[in-house]
């Protein structure tokens, strides 16, 4: 519900920032601020402050920003109407009603959440009848006594729905409201109501606030589908919701890790184990809505939920689905790890047979989703081949190209490349029997990426390249690249890992480049003739004499010396990356400003890192963060 600008703005200015924090942290005056350890990450010196003639907080540690709202939203775990409600409360104002149309929704939606409740009571009592008691033998064989039975308030929907339906009418609902909540069904035109859900024992499902909104029904005996849930209504849409999401919402505020696990026993076997963290989805396989809902429970730092899976094959198949939904709504500082149970276990037989530490032991072992992904396209692929590294970098490609959000897909594209790396160094594959350093050392020592301050500045570099076309035609830049390698198929010894590791705009000099690679790796002694009649008999003739028929700066003509091409390509490369990770900060910088949002300064950050360590100030970083 839209609430009014005027409402929000005396809500405001009847309860300072300082006074709000003060309630839930203790300040200490600095100036015309507030000043203390930020409650939103782990410090030893303050770094939070509030400023009440400015109207916020600021953490310069996290860069946690916001005002009053924000700051009980982070604070307490709230949602933003939550969050208005209970300021409201401290402030002595009501909370606004939009319009007559929404004061309805409201009060109709108040009486669906109050019909859902008597029914769940109605479940709740008749597990403890003489008609439930197949009901109760079952969850005491799964474990629960009537403490836990309690807690998360299951009951047992018997064979004949006329009792509930006569509570209900007695009540003053009608069969259209018990319709409407999935309590009832209609089977044809003109016939009676009759119950949705019979002999089954009953898991509520509740809303982020702990309002039952739906149920969950496993069957006891005979035919049917061993469970069944609620179908959508006003109240519940399965897509959005979590089973434990109102438990899990406070287990994550307490620091305590999410976990994503199948079933509704699952679920409450980890909460009665201590993982108070744990959700499952309802009935359907995790959507994306679901896993931002998880991080939006989490705190920042902390947003990346385990999602648990079966060990076989099955299981992985379904961790991969559930990744490629995670890619394209991935944002900086949020993430999943993926877990796989033992062979025949889920988290309920695990914990039952081997306690909370074999399933702490499983968590623990959680794959990272970088580590994840790694393992999804390096599967069956031997990196010693030329073939196996192209299938392994294409898979790379493939899986980032799901990734929106820029400045993490480059964050996790040059993770999964180094990764790449690594695994042709340990394979002894290298490329071309493996780099020297910057020095042009071809001894075959281990490996390393070439570093800002092992490139000189090339005196025979031709005025004509100089000066703004390296920088405004990233195009051209990919052609001298490619030239000078052609041209000096040695020098790939030295910028060979580099070149591997790129990846180009233009489509016809990304499939060359990669050719490029594939060759000189498995055949170093090409010199520049044969590696032109190499590249011609892979169908590329027609892109080389265009190349090679276009101008050319000094240090990619085929007379230059290995050091000019070397000193060359270099200073073309890194200007290239510098000017794409440039052009990225000035747009992060331009959103910032306009947002100050929290994801944009991550995004900031993030692109600031990477510029320092191109530029080769990776140890300013060590110091920042130390």
């Amino acid at each position: 519900m839209a609430l009014p600008p005027q409402f929000l703005e005396e809500l405001r200015s009847r309860l300072s920032v300082s006074e709000v924090v003060m309630k839930r942290m203790r300040l200490q005056r600095a100036g015309r601020e507030f000043k203390a350890p930020c409650p939103f990450h782990n410090e030893k010196t303050p770094s939070f402050y509030v400023n009440d003639q400015k109207n916020f907080f600021h953490c310069f540690g996290c860069g946690a920003h916001g005002d009053q709202i924000g700051f009980v939203m982070r604070h307490d775990n709230l949602s933003f109407m939550e969050a208005v409600e209970h300021l409201a409360g401290e402030a002595g104002l009501q909370v606004p009603q939009a319009s007559p149309q929404e004061r309805q929704q409201y009060e109709r939606q108040k009486s669906l959440y109050d019909l859902v409740e008597r029914a769940t009571k109605y479940y709740e009592r008749e597990l403890f009848s003489p008609g439930g008691r197949n009901a109760l033998d079952y969850l005491r064989r799964r474990g629960l006594d009537e403490e836990g039975i309690a807690r998360f308030r299951l009951g047992y929907a018997p064979q004949e729905g006329g009792p509930l339906r006569a509570l209900l009418l007695e009540a003053g609902y009608s069969e259209a409201d018990m319709v409407e909540v999935g309590l009832f069904k209609r089977a044809e035109p003109g016939r009676p109501i009759r119950n949705f859900f019979w002999n089954r024992v009953m898991f509520p499902v509740t809303d982020r606030r702990g309002q039952v909104v739906a149920f969950g029904g496993r069957i006891l005996e005979g035919d049917g589908p061993k469970y069944i849930n609620s179908a959508e209504n006003p109240l519940f849409h399965k897509g959005n919701l979590l089973y434990g999401m109102s438990r899990a919402r406070q287990a994550a505020a307490d620091g305590q890790r999410l976990i994503v696990t199948e079933g509704y026993m699952d679920v409450i076997s980890c909460v009665q184990a201590g993982f108070e963290g744990a959700v499952a989805p309802l009935g359907t396989a995790m959507t994306e809505t679901q896993i931002q809902v998880l991080w939006k429970l989490a705190p920042e730092g902390q947003r990346n939920p385990i999602l648990c899976f079966d060990g076989d094959n099955a299981g992985r198949r379904a961790a991969q689905r559930a990744v490629e939904r995670v890619l394209p709504i991935l944002v900086p500082d949020a993430t999943v790890r993926i877990a796989f149970m033992p062979d025949k276990e889920d988290p309920d037989s695990l914990i039952r047979s081997g306690g909370p530490d074999a399933f702490t032991a499983i968590l623990d072992r959680a794959l990272s989703l970088e580590d994840f992904i790694w393992e999804m396209v390096r599967q069956g692929e031997d990196p010693k081949t030329a073939d196996g590294r192209l299938r392994i970098e294409t898979g790379i490609n493939q899986m980032m190209e799901k990734v929106t959000d820029k400045s993490v897909q480059y964050s996790y594209r040059s993770v999964l490349r180094e990764k790449l790396r690594a695994a042709i160094r340990a394979s002894g594959g290298g490329f071309g029997g493996g780099f020297g350093g910057a020095g042009g050392d071809r001894g075959g020592g281990r490996p390393r990426r070439l570093q800002p301050g092992d490139v000189p500045v090339s005196r025979l570099w031709d005025s004509r390249f100089r000066s703004g076309t390296l920088r405004t035609e990233p195009r051209r830049r990919e052609r001298y690249l490619v030239l000078t390698i052609v041209h000096h198929p040695e020098l790939f010894q030295d910028v060979g890992e580099t070149l591997a590791g790129a990846e180009f705009a233009d489509g016809e000099m990304e499939a060359l480049r990669q050719a490029l690679v594939a060759c000189l790796t498995t055949e170093s002694a090409l010199d520049a003739e044969a590696l032109r009649r190499h590249l011609s008999g892979r169908g590329f003739s027609e892109t080389l004499d265009s190349l090679l028929s276009a101008d050319m700066p000094k240090f990619a003509q085929p007379g230059a010396s290995f050091e000019t091409a070397k000193s060359g390509w270099q200073e073309v490369w890194l200007s290239s990356e510098d000017g794409l990770l440039q052009r990225e900060l000035r747009d992060a910088e331009r959103r910032f400003a306009e947002t100050f949002s929290e994801d944009d300064l991550a995004r900031l950050r993030a692109l600031q890192r990477e510029l320092l360590i191109l530029r080769g100030h990776a140890d300013d970083l060590t110091e920042r963060d130390g």
